[in-house]
């Protein structure tokens, strides 16, 4: 098996071949596991100044069930109501290669210097979007990166939606959305 540096560096690089490769390797998945963890701990020291301690256990966790609830959001939006004719896929598929679309994620590490730190952050998101969306195109068999494209949009618009109807039930203030106040 191929080591955890090697592919991460890989997939930050957003070889196509290591998107199959994880894709495949059923075994990969303790190592997709640990790419989520070392990404949100590395956004949460960068971010250690603004959120403390306690951000940085909860953003771990929250790091750990949102990868599972986008790969699952992406296989059913990919697999049911956007496949081509060859899609094949599962969602460990997807938890694997979703997990390693998030690798240029660590240098979030820095996300604490002051003004530099926000454009890493920003550059590292857009990245990790490009990675994600190779990522998923690979692992559904799609042709088109355009399809791609348009299953992650059409998932992210799912977990907009429930993250909205999740906040507003439990009566508290969404964070991803500006308070007006």
């Amino acid at each position: 098996m191929a080591s955890l540096v090697d592919r991460m560096m890989r997939a930050s690089k957003i070889e196509v071949n290591l998107y199959e490769e994880v894709e495949a390797d059923k075994g990969a998945m303790g190592q997709a596991i640990s790419v989520v963890v070392i990404v949100s701990v590395a956004a949460g020291i960068g971010a250690i100044a603004y959120t403390g301690i306690s951000g940085l256990i909860l953003g771990t966790i929250v790091a750990l069930i949102s990868w599972f609830i986008w790969a699952y959001l992406i296989f059913l939006v990919g697999t049911k109501l956007l496949p081509e004719p060859e899609t094949k896929s599962d969602v460990g598929e997807l938890l694997r290669t979703i997990a390693f679309a998030n690798s240029p994620g660590v240098l979030r590490v820095l996300g604490f210097i002051p003004f530099l730190g926000g454009i890493i952050v920003f550059v590292t998101a857009i990245w990790i979007l490009v990675a994600t969306v190779i990522a998923v195109r690979q692992a559904l068999d799609y042709k088109s990166t355009w399809r791609a494209v348009g299953v992650c949009i059409i998932a992210a618009i799912i977990v907009m939606i429930i993250s909205w109807l999740l906040f507003s039930v439990l009566n508290v203030p969404n964070p991803f959305v500006p308070s007006v106040a």
